[in-house]
């Protein structure tokens, strides 16, 4: 009896123990588009909230599609992700609202310069900013001269990592340009670089992976062509099980270009279609002969279309669950 009753008292406290670890590995990650229009995924839709388990909110590229801090979608932000300069990723100007209709009435008309959309939503949220290269020193300064703690401006060089609660963050080569326009900069110094013609260097674009607290892997390719890491590194070290990946051509990889890369070189179990550069849903189905429907014919496993506002769920095999 005493045996039994010890083997008992032995076998329930295993279980008990592995009931923390079982309800990781089962809940969800939460994604959720924030678009220029309900329901739609249009052409400078840009901008996703990626909420952990345990509560941890990261919203990767602002750009344009967020209307800036007091956006109500965005909620709790605990760090922002840019992946470059550009404007429509790091926000130059933006939507006063989230519209409805279709994509075609999409306007910016509040200008976030010399600050940013980004900047402006981390200073407001107290959040992290959290990139690479030579891009935190220009973040720390902006912050500090809205009032807010420079050091919430935070580098992650390739190949380290940070954790901001439950997400482990660390950031990846991309290929692409990476110039601060004159006008983000302001003064006298960004007139002057606006009457050369020139930009000021923010070193390389960055592309992330992000490790969540089920096991989820998720890359977020950032602005970049085809890169050898996305094989050896994001396939190869992370094993990542869900792509966030430009298709939107010229200044990315286009459709062809993106299939091959989750394809041939990344082999996630999810995709998410990002950076279109044009409309591509109408009442949210996908426009015939567009990027998205030649990437979705193209792309082997499954592709979901990143419409404003609706959240999609992913277990930590990278499998959507909900809302997609």
């Amino acid at each position: 009896m005493t045996f039994s009753i010890r083997n008992l008292l032995f076998t329930s406290a295993l279980i008990a123990l592995s009931l923390p670890m079982h309800a990781a590995n089962t809940a969800e990650v939460k994604i959720t588009p924030l678009g220029s229009m309900d329901g739609e995924f249009c052409q400078l839709d840009r901008a996703l909230i990626f909420e952990d388990p345990d509560g941890t909110r990261v919203l990767y590229d602002p750009g344009r599609t967020v209307a800036g801090p007091k956006d109500k979608r965005l909620g709790k932000v605990d760090a922002v992700l840019v992946s470059h300069m550009h404007g429509d990723h790091v926000g130059d100007k933006h939507i006063s609202e989230p519209g409805k209709g279709d994509c075609k009435g999409t306007t910016f008309p509040i200008n976030a310069l010399p600050n940013t959309n980004a900047v402006n939503i981390a200073h407001a949220k107290g959040a992290k900013i959290i990139t690479g290269s030579e891009m935190p020193k220009f973040f720390a300064a902006k912050l500090k001269a809205l009032g807010s703690d420079p050091k919430n401006s935070q580098l992650v060089r390739f190949g380290a990592s940070t954790m901001i609660g439950g997400i482990t963050i660390t950031t990846v080569p991309a290929v692409h340009s990476n110039g601060i326009a004159g006008d983000m900069i302001g003064g006298e110094l960004g007139e002057l670089l606006n009457a050369a013609g020139l930009t000021a260097y923010a070193g390389p674009p960055t592309g992330y992976v992000l490790t969540f607290s089920n096991g989820l892997v998720a890359y977020l390719s950032g602005d970049t062509g085809i890169t050898a890491e996305q094989e050896t590194v994001v396939h190869d070290h992370y094993n990542a099980k869900l792509v966030v990946i430009n298709i939107g051509d010229t200044f990315t990889t286009g459709p062809k270009e993106a299939a091959w890369v989750v394809n041939d070189l990344i082999e996630p179990e999810s995709i998410i279609a990002s950076h279109a550069n044009q409309p591509s849903t109408l009442g949210g189905k996908v426009i015939e002969g567009t990027r998205l429907a030649q990437f979705k014919e193209m792309s082997k496993a499954d592709v979901h279309i990143p419409l404003s506002g609706r959240t999609m769920s992913f277990n930590g095999k990278g499998k959507c669950t909900n809302g997609c």
